[in-house]
């Protein structure tokens, strides 16, 4: 157990760092991690532990305190959160005080402008990560399909559309 937790440790700590531009860009290496590399879960297990925690009220990262429970209880809960939540906010406090600092520096809007397209592709990778592993059927694919179109041009709440997936996945469609 202690060396399960030291590894949790670990990953967390070095995600955590990484975990630039949301928390969500960090899903990648996480999945890969705690399946690939770990084997502490299948692809299809941390697809559904992600979608509860995108579900559940709070903080849109409440998958590392679920990956955290899944893999060691309370203790691997602790460590995860901790891990993942520590480092980063100690950078962040560093990087808004330096942010600050040099406010009027013009490379200050440059970093920002070559930021906002790596976010986003690693937000994509991410997204498409938990698409792969999430979709065993054609019929899943065009669920998520149809449910992404509807995220991008519509105002339904994102609660809505996971209710509406959950009726789905009630019935069993898709499945086969």
């Amino acid at each position: 157990m202690n060396d399960t937790l030291i590894s949790l440790a670990i990953i967390f700590s070095q995600l955590s760092l990484l975990a630039f531009g949301g928390g969500n860009t960090i899903l990648p290496e996480m999945q890969r991690q705690v399946v690939d590399v770990h084997h502490w879960m299948p692809a299809s297990e941390f697809s559904a532990l992600f979608a509860l925690a995108q579900a559940a009220p709070g903080p849109n990262l409440m998958i590392v305190t679920l990956v955290g429970w899944h893999v060691a209880g309370w203790a691997g809960m602790l460590v995860t959160s901790i891990a993942k939540f520590g480092p980063s906010s100690l950078v962040t406090i560093l990087a808004l005080h330096a942010w600050d600092r040099f406010k009027d520096r013009p490379w200050r809007r440059y970093a920002q402008m070559g930021l906002v397209p790596v976010t986003a592709g690693i937000v994509a990778a991410s997204a498409s990560l938990i698409a792969e592993a999430s979709n065993p059927t054609a019929i899943a694919w065009a669920i998520c399909a149809f449910t992404a179109v509807l995220a991008l041009k519509t105002r339904i709440h994102p609660l809505w559309l996971l209710a509406a997936g959950s009726l789905i996945g009630l019935t069993g469609f898709g499945q086969f």
